[in-house]
């Protein structure tokens, strides 16, 4: 965020009038909004931390205006957008989408079109990770939602542990086979589990290894992949580690997870890049310097996580929603500030050229971590979204369990999976 000094600056402040003229609606003035004019903005936590931080750049823009910002938990607020989008009743001018919400939400009739006229985003795609948007482009030439910020798959492991286990970063970084025996010789010689749940690695291998274009559960038909090499490989790698006892069946976010990451008895993770923060500030502020990140093994690129807005075609204030969305996007400075403080990795490309991104990080140890997870959020490739992936994740995911837990064949698995996704699904 701008000083006061950079605020009261004449020069500052002719830049962000000249930028306030660019993103003018087209035959709207920007500065005629009568007073007492509302931009809704709905939103959930912490995103909607970047929102705040953003109202005092944009006010300097639209001093008439004020953002009023309703923010729910996560569940709640997309089950309230999704039937605000089916009702047309309640919907804000700007709305947040997570990422697991995307491929259902971008197919709403209720959306905007962003890439179309008087929007023009498609102008700045090249600007933005080409993976983050294809997830909101449900057909060719539509941009439903724009990204804000992205998840990079990393690996977080404690470093002191692998030290007191004689092991370092490439016996778990080199193969899933070079992971999983890692783990073995930590849990020897340490007691603690690598990973809290074998269904990390599972997760992690059915996200990466996509190419450009294909869908993560559904070919471009939205037939059923997920009996696929794919998941084939990826449930054999949760049941290995199950097998070899290296993981602690903590399941993510819950009292025990945290515990076990707080206290050393899990000694990695694998999840996006902003669990660096979550690390850092709450999880286990008191292991500083204990933590490192790496890419995650195997050479395995994948997504985990990010964010979108999108703005309801039936949005009382189009024009400044579409002002604030490009500030949220689009402004390199505010990418910077929301990453600096939120730990919410830029989806602009600009924001990933900073020279932030080269900065040692205390809590890691001094290592300037960022620099692997911009390189991860390169090599991951623009997959299709499709509205029936929330159902997909629960099958695919019950049938795991019962390959880890009952011992269940994996082929059996996951062709029983497919059955269930062919009756679930319906195409319209």
């Amino acid at each position: 965020m701008p000083s006061d000094s950079q605020v009261h600056d004449p020069r500052r402040r002719s830049a962000l009038l000249g930028l306030a003229g660019a993103w003018a609606w087209p035959g709207q003035a920007v500065d005629l909004h009568p007073e007492g004019t509302v931009l809704r903005v709905a939103s959930f936590p912490d995103l909607d931390r970047g929102v705040r931080a953003a109202v005092a750049r944009f006010s300097q823009l639209q001093p008439q205006v004020k953002v009023r910002i309703t923010a729910l938990g996560v569940a709640d607020h997309h089950t309230a957008m999704t039937t605000a989008l089916a009702t047309s009743a309640n919907l804000p001018d700007l709305m947040a989408i997570d990422v697991d919400y995307i491929g259902r939400l971008s197919r709403s009739a209720g959306l905007q079109n962003l890439a179309s006229a008087p929007f023009g985003a498609a102008a700045s795609s090249q600007r933005l990770a080409a993976y983050a948007l294809a997830a909101a482009q449900p057909q060719p030439g539509v941009q439903t939602a724009l990204p804000v910020d992205i998840g990079p798959g990393a690996l977080f492991y404690r470093h002191d542990l692998l030290q007191a286990a004689g092991l370092n970063e490439a016996d778990l970084t080199g193969s899933w086979a070079s992971f999983v025996a890692a783990g073995v010789q930590l849990k020897r010689r340490t007691g603690a589990y690598l990973v809290a749940h074998a269904v990390d690695l599972a997760d992690i291998g059915i996200r990466s290894g996509l190419r450009a274009g294909e869908g993560v559960y559904f070919d471009a038909k939205g037939e059923p992949i997920v009996e696929s090499p794919r998941f084939v490989r990826a449930f054999e790698n949760a049941r290995a580690a199950r097998a070899a006892g290296i993981d602690g069946r903590m399941r993510a976010w819950s009292n025990e997870w945290t515990e076990g990451l707080r206290g050393g008895r899990v000694a990695s993770q694998m999840m996006g890049s902003w669990l660096a923060g979550h690390l850092k500030n709450w999880i286990a502020p008191e292991s500083a310097g204990r933590w490192r990140a790496a890419q995650l093994p195997n050479q395995a690129f994948a997504a985990w996580g990010g964010s979108y807005y999108a703005i309801p075609k039936a949005a009382r204030q189009p024009a400044l929603a579409w002002q604030f969305l490009q500030l949220l996007a689009l402004d390199t400075p505010q990418q910077v500030s929301a990453f600096e403080s939120l730990d919410a990795f830029p989806a602009l490309l600009d924001a990933q050229a900073s020279p932030v991104m080269e900065k040692p990080l205390p809590y890691l140890g001094g290592q300037p971590a960022r620099l692997l997870w911009r390189t991860a959020a390169a090599q991951i490739a623009p997959t299709a979204s499709d509205r029936y992936d929330p159902i997909a994740s629960l099958v695919v995911q019950a049938e795991l369990m019962k390959v880890l837990d009952l011992g269940k064949p994996v082929d059996r698995a996951l062709a029983d999976a497919r059955l269930q996704l062919n009756r679930r699904v319906r195409r319209s």
